[in-house]
């Protein structure tokens, strides 16, 4: 597993919108997690998963409509390659691939790519949408228990421990802006 600290607090350097945002870091967090769970189901790589999570929406400039924000996260993604993490050139292409069309694709043949947009798809109840199922690769489709598991977390708004543990963000002050305890249902 990689260690996502030094770039998630690179990318919080430059985030120009609220951390406890619509996505924002509880939705990379959630993301991260949904990610590592189904990669256990489809054997995608686990660090492009992770680095995935982190860094899809990192260049947003908007909560609303964004569209050129996934080839902006990939590019930054290039800018920390061999700096605050390494891939190989096949494994960079799929993290480029995944970050620039998680928006506009509704699937692709590659496990890996398939793995992060199921993975943040199954973060859309945090904005009270409902995951159009053809979007979803067929191994998340045979895995109800991980697709509740998500559903439930992003629906109640659930504020992953790792966010103060792993990445060592304080989230007391902007957690009370939302109404959310960490690790807790919203209220």
């Amino acid at each position: 597993m990689l260690d996502l600290k030094p770039i998630v607090h690179a990318i919080l350097r430059e985030y120009v919108l609220p951390q406890h945002g619509t996505h924002g870091v509880a939705h990379w967090a959630r993301v991260l997690e949904n990610g590592v769970r189904l990669a256990e189901v489809t054997g995608a790589n686990i660090e492009v998963v992770q680095l995935f999570a982190v860094l899809h929406d990192s260049q947003r400039v908007t909560e609303e409509t964004d569209p050129s924000h996934g080839i902006r996260g990939a590019s930054f993604a290039a800018e920390l390659l061999g700096k605050l993490f390494d891939l190989n050139d096949d494994d960079f292409d799929l993290l480029f691939v995944a970050c620039v069309g998680h928006m506009d694709n509704p699937t692709d043949d590659d496990p890996t790519v398939q793995t992060c947009w199921d993975a943040n798809r199954l973060d859309l109840g945090r904005v009270g949408a409902r995951i159009d199922q053809s979007w979803l690769g067929a191994t998340t489709l045979e895995n109800p228990t991980i697709m509740r598991f998500a559903d439930e977390r992003a629906s109640s708004h659930v504020v992953p421990e790792l966010i103060r543990q792993d990445w060592a963000i304080e989230t007391a002050g902007w957690m009370e802006m939302v109404g959310v305890e960490i690790g807790r249902k919203a209220r």
